[in-house]
């Protein structure tokens, strides 16, 4: 729904910031807060997470650390406020080697996560973090931009790398516009593919 928000730093604590975006402020949950300083520019990729007590929008620094959190609370028993704390306390890369090697004994010291949990997420996991799109990202880097924010964009709606190669030659082939102009025009180009046109 909110792929990600782009503005200024506002305010922040341990675990959250909010974003200054034209004038409103978004509370979002982040795991770098050590990271950042106050009224610096940034673009928070985002999940919007519902339940029936909460609705709570949490942000990340790239759309690979999104995804990552989208498999870890895929794991059964495993919600998003656990999963932002394994980003917080050991970072993505710890987190999918971890899980790539099955080193539970390193997921166990992670907060919230216990045996069970550790085994269930190399369980899960084990062999979906590393295979996706490593050959591609290399090859995005010589799009413009615009055009691979439009991409990230793209899979933050849930779109996988295949079904991606169609919107983005289109997307190619005109040169010059803007995120948003890429993202209408890879989203129109999807569409067309659905319906087989």
């Amino acid at each position: 729904m909110i792929a990600f928000i782009q503005g200024k730093i506002d305010s922040y604590g341990t675990d959250w910031i909010v974003v200054d975006h034209d004038g409103m402020g978004w509370l979002i949950a982040y795991p770098h807060t050590d990271q950042i300083s106050l009224h610096q520019d940034i673009k928070v990729y985002t999940y919007l997470h519902y339940s029936e007590n909460d609705i709570s929008l949490y942000g990340f620094s790239s759309g690979d650390e999104k995804n990552l959190f989208l498999r870890l609370i895929s794991v059964k028993g495993l919600g998003p406020k656990t999963a932002m704390n394994m980003l917080a306390k050991a970072g993505e890369k710890a987190i999918i080697d971890a899980v790539e090697t099955g080193n539970v004994s390193l997921l166990k010291k992670m907060p919230g996560i216990g045996t069970k949990s550790a085994s269930q997420i190399v369980l899960d996991l084990k062999g979906k973090l590393v295979a996706a799109d490593t050959g591609t990202r290399n090859h995005e880097q010589e799009y413009p931009p615009a055009v691979r924010d439009a991409i990230e964009g793209l899979k933050n709606l849930g779109y996988k790398q295949g079904e991606l190669t169609s919107a983005v030659n289109t997307m190619m082939q005109n040169p010059d516009l803007t995120t948003e102009e890429y993202l209408k025009m890879g989203l129109r180009s999807l569409m067309k593919q659905k319906l087989g046109g």
